[in-house]
């Protein structure tokens, strides 16, 4: 492509609209300042006047200095109003914003129909707008709703709305696919068709991904002579979402080889990408393409043995290039080669050839036949791997714990914990109380070793999973534990597995001691002191 390309994020706008999601002016904020971080060109605000929370959103982000443009959206006039007193109309001045973006239908069945207007009503209705707005900012964008499915119904009158909002001074002109239901080829050859009729008119596209196509669609519109593609981060929006541009920006800068009219910093995307769901309070998605925790992940013995020698193989892309990074998972599927690869990204010394690494894979074999899961256990494998080469340190010695449940009459259940444990030939015996019996015992645990590890007072637990293994075997079925702890600058996970829950998580939470200790101490190496029975 040797346009030069812009980038407009409806995030703040979209976001809101997606169930289940509901942002602050502070949340708004925060993503203004992330996304402009990112580099991208245009980012949409909102709706001022449509809630106090767009109207102040605006007032706040006057005040913050940023490089996108911000921009105001909103619709065409009321049927019945005058563009200098329709109410809409007036907000979008009053936000202040040097660019407006404004909706208006383009769809004769939507005009006909929806509003209940005459054709050439609608289109003096998108004149005035736009010519009212663009007397009051530097620049508007015409949002032409329903295009594509209008073209199909009545082409002439969809590129009539186009003609209208070219009159009233639109710099750019967005078809809009607002079903999310045309495919890739449709959308070329619509957009083809426009660049002819209007030749030289900045065009953009704004795709639904209700069929799944929307990033597709979007690069299929760029192909065809768009230079603006609106989207959100992540994909958020109404129904199923929006273009993401999240998969947009690297298809079209690694693979297109495109040019934008600011560079975009493409190294923070995934940051960015897990940043945004953080603020929205959504469960980062795993597998999703480029930013996700699995997109460059290698799982099965063949791949991981092919990606070590050539990772070209199963990789389309340096992951370092979105900012993120390669993982191997331990498996039953698993080879040498996955231990290899592990071991280096650990930085623990291992040559593949030799009898311990396969000895490894062998009990990593076997302890998943055993209910073990080391996908998201990567501390449990690295303090496995250490005891396995005699590079594992033992802090402390367990002499024993108990834990009790108590009901106390009140109707509320009361965990208590004790612990009897030495570290270096001291004794320390004491007791924790929690919200239920794992709660004690990490309070206890840790309250054991804090004098002797202080470092443990950062650390805390953010995740806590159990998984019953058997189910077949009721009450007496195996569990899975898995625990993910942070200390606040890293986080990691450990994984225990037993017919006692307690004892799962028992096994859990030292792996996630282990860790963390293990770490501050630089992994010096130390002698392989086997910790009694757990």
């Amino acid at each position: 492509m040797d346009k030069k390309l812009v980038l407009y994020d409806a995030l703040l706008r979209e976001g809101p609209q997606t169930e289940g999601i509901n942002l602050s002016v502070k949340d708004k904020l925060n993503l203004l300042e992330l996304l402009d971080g990112l580099g991208l060109h245009y980012i949409e605000g909102g709706w001022p006047g449509a809630n106090p929370k767009d109207t102040a959103f605006f007032k706040e982000a006057r005040k913050m200095k940023i490089k996108a443009k911000l921009s105001a959206f909103g619709m065409t006039r009321r049927v019945r109003q005058k563009a200098h007193e329709d109410v809409n109309l007036l907000n979008l001045a009053s936000a202040r914003t040097s660019t407006i973006t404004v909706v208006g239908k383009s769809s004769d069945v939507q005009v006909t129909k929806t509003l209940g207007i005459s054709l050439e009503q609608n289109l003096e209705i998108i004149y005035d707008s736009i010519k009212f707005l663009k007397s009051k900012t530097d620049e508007v964008f015409y949002d032409a709703e329903h295009f594509f499915d209008g073209y199909k119904e009545n082409p002439e009158f969809t590129l009539k709305c186009l003609e209208s909002a070219l009159q009233g001074g639109a710099d750019v002109l967005v078809l809009c696919d607002t079903n999310g239901g045309s495919l890739p080829e449709d959308i070329e050859a619509v957009v083809t068709r426009v660049t002819q009729r209007f030749p030289g008119i900045a065009l953009g596209i704004h795709a639904h991904n209700d069929s799944d196509l929307a990033v597709a669609n979007s690069l299929a519109a760029l192909e065809a002579g768009a230079v603006q593609v609106q989207g959100c981060i992540n994909g958020y929006g109404e129904r199923v979402g929006n273009t993401n541009l999240t998969s947009v920006i690297p298809n079209l800068l690694f693979k297109k080889q495109a040019s934008f009219i600011r560079p975009v910093h493409v190294e923070k995307l995934t940051e960015v990408s897990r940043r945004v769901d953080e603020i929205l309070n959504v469960s980062p998605r795993s597998n999703a393409p480029y930013v996700g925790k699995s997109a460059f992940t290698h799982k099965g013995g063949m791949h991981i043995s092919a990606v070590s020698k050539m990772k070209s193989s199963y990789e389309h892309l340096e992951p370092e290039k979105v900012g993120n990074q390669r993982k191997v998972i331990l498996s039953d599927q698993a080879g040498v080669a996955a231990v290899f690869s592990k071991a280096t990204a650990g930085k623990i010394k291992l040559n593949k050839d030799t009898p311990e690494a396969k000895a490894i894979i062998e009990k990593v074999k076997k302890m998943e036949s055993e209910g073990y899961q080391f996908e998201s256990a990567e501390a449990s494998f690295e303090i496995l791997l250490k005891k396995a080469l005699g590079q594992h340190r033992n802090f402390f010695n367990l002499v024993g714990f108990r834990v009790i449940v108590e009901n106390r009459g009140d109707g509320g259940l009361v965990s208590e914990a004790t612990i009897k444990l030495s570290v270096n030939g001291v004794t320390e015996n004491t007791v924790g109380e929690g919200d239920g019996p794992v709660n004690a015992l990490d309070n206890a645990l840790r309250k054991a070793l804090n004098k002797f590890y202080p470092s443990l007072q950062d650390v805390h637990l953010t995740d806590y999973k159990v998984r019953v293994l058997d189910a077949k075997d009721g009450t007496a079925a195996k569990v899975r534990v898995l625990i993910e702890s942070t200390d606040g600058k890293d986080t990691w996970g450990t994984v225990g597995v037993s017919e006692n829950t307690i004892g799962a998580s028992w096994d859990a939470l030292v792996d996630s001691i282990d860790y963390k200790l293990l770490k501050d101490s630089g992994s010096k190496t130390g002698k392989n002191k086997k910790r009694p029975a757990r």
